[in-house]
């Protein structure tokens, strides 16, 4: 249960203490973890939203966060820098990777929550040679700031509560997030969803509406409808690194799978491109999933 209070909380890790403190989307918590000497969970009222490590930035610990990272790692030669938008700040955990995986590299995070950047920018501060902006706005009116073709890589990682908001759901959207992308470059998307797995079929139809390439990357047990969970959605105007992107998902500590071409199109079945005319929110996840 979230606590109803501001401020610090001491914790039996290490002698270090739980951060509690209200902001725009409820009640943040920075837990430290007691694995890892620098390593903070962020949840908001009680959802696990981003894990850093300040001491090894390089280290992904959610899952689904792992999965984005072997996408950044290969969707642009390995090691270039690159210019990146994050829509979903969180605590900053994606745009941390990118610069120490890719140096040198320009990045804007689009976070709306401006009391959570603070909270963030406070106690797990940013390398101060990073190239990192963070603006406080709205995900969909911060990428209409944007000028054409100006992401390598956009990464929308953006949950009100624990639901993706509507109106970045649909090709309108969608047709933003191109327009940002310059040629070859990649938008990756966390979703989540739950049996019958109809929101993420949607997001799936309606990613194909906009772009020629698409690959999911998924716990299997999730892409058979068996239980909540996050599916990664990578689109692009050219060829995925499928090949290299199954080996590193198959391998990861939580393995997962990934569907491309006639795979992927079997499992969108009849599914249809959303509008915003006819947009909702992802579905709640059950209360089991935080337990």
């Amino acid at each position: 249960m979230a606590r109803a209070k501001s401020g610090r909380d001491r914790a039996a890790r290490g002698g270090r203490e739980a951060v509690v403190e209200a902001v725009d989307g409820g009640l943040a918590e920075l837990i430290p973890d007691r694995d890892r000497p620098r390593g903070w969970t962020l949840l908001v009222d009680g959802a696990p939203q981003s894990h850093v490590d300040l001491d090894d930035p390089g280290h992904l610990d959610f899952e689904y966060q792992r999965r984005i990272g072997h996408v950044i790692d290969l969707a642009v030669d390995k090691g270039r820098p690159v210019h990146a938008v994050h829509l979903g700040g969180g605590a900053l955990t994606l745009a941390r990777y990118v610069a120490a995986t890719r140096p040198r590299s320009t990045q804007q995070v689009i976070e709306r929550d401006e009391a959570l950047v603070q909270l963030v920018r406070r106690e797990l501060p940013l390398d101060p040679g990073a190239r990192i902006r963070v603006r406080a706005l709205d995900a969909r009116d911060g990428l209409a700031k944007l000028p054409d073709g100006w992401a390598d890589l956009l990464i929308a990682d953006v949950f009100s509560g624990a639901r993706t908001p509507a109106h970045l759901t649909s090709t309108e959207f969608l047709g933003e997030v191109r327009r940002v992308v310059k040629p070859g470059g990649a938008y990756v998307a966390n979703l989540a969803d739950g049996p019958p797995l109809a929101h993420l079929r949607g997001q799936i139809a309606t990613a194909a509406a906009v772009f020629p390439e698409l690959a999911l990357v998924a716990d299997p047990a999730v892409l058979r409808g068996k239980r909540f969970g996050n599916a990664v959605l990578v689109a692009s105007d050219r060829p995925l690194p499928v090949a290299e992107l199954t080996r590193r998902a198959a391998s990861d500590p939580h393995p997962a799978r990934v569907e491309h071409g006639r795979s992927l199109a079997d499992f969108t079945g009849g599914a249809t491109a959303v509008t915003d005319a006819g947009a909702v929110a992802s579905p709640a996840p059950p209360p089991s999933v935080f337990r």
